[in-house]
């Protein structure tokens, strides 16, 4: 301490027996919580928070592995993540598109297996529109589950791509082809509606 007050004497604040970090002094686990009590409680102004910037989603204390780390680590983890969830579902609901996806991709960095992020990905994607990419995403999320965990992914998210025409294989469109009056698509239900979209939490 007595090192720190000498290179850097505006970091602490010290007052008869008591010692702490100095008012102004920026902390990014402090910041962390404030915006994703933000996303839970927006302004008065309606703006949402977006994705929050990059020193707020590194790692607590890399290189530390004391067991109230690890504990506080994964707390901070689980509230940027969730976060990232919402902040996704509320931007595509307003039309923001681009920035829900990259909230969105965000969550799942934060953990490739998490389906509820998955799902929010595939729900900003049939709100645009992108049909394609929605049964993309959840192909590709389904294919690394079973690879992974042996599993498939729940009800609730099969639901969100159920009905959706799938592309045939080459061959077996030859073959419908070669068979006049035998429709070329299966009809699916209407996508993109709004609830499709929820599915974060």
């Amino acid at each position: 301490m007595w090192r720190l007050q000498k290179i850097s004497p505006w970091l602490l604040d010290v007052s008869g027996g008591a010692l702490a970090l100095a008012a102004d002094v920026r902390v990014d686990v402090r910041e962390l919580g404030e915006w994703a009590h933000s996303v839970s409680a927006p302004g008065e102004d309606g703006a949402d928070p977006g994705v929050p910037p990059a020193e707020l989603r590194g790692e607590l204390l890399p290189g530390w592995y004391d067991d109230w780390v690890l504990v506080e680590r994964e707390r901070l983890r689980q509230l940027r993540v969730h976060a990232l969830e919402r902040v996704a579902v509320r931007l595509a609901a307003t039309g923001r598109h681009g920035e829900a996806l990259q909230a969105a991709y965000a969550a799942i960095q934060e953990e490739p297996l998490r389906e509820s992020a998955h799902r929010v990905l595939v729900g900003v994607h049939l709100a645009e529109g992108n049909v394609a990419e929605a049964v993309r995403t959840y192909e590709s999320f389904r294919t690394v589950l079973l690879d992974e965990l042996g599993v498939v992914p729940s009800q609730e998210m099969a639901r969100l791509v159920r009905g959706i025409p799938r592309p045939r294989p080459a061959a077996d469109r030859r073959s419908v082809t070669a068979r006049p009056g035998v429709p070329t698509e299966v009809p699916g239900e209407g996508v993109g509606s709004r609830d499709r979209i929820r599915g974060g939490t």
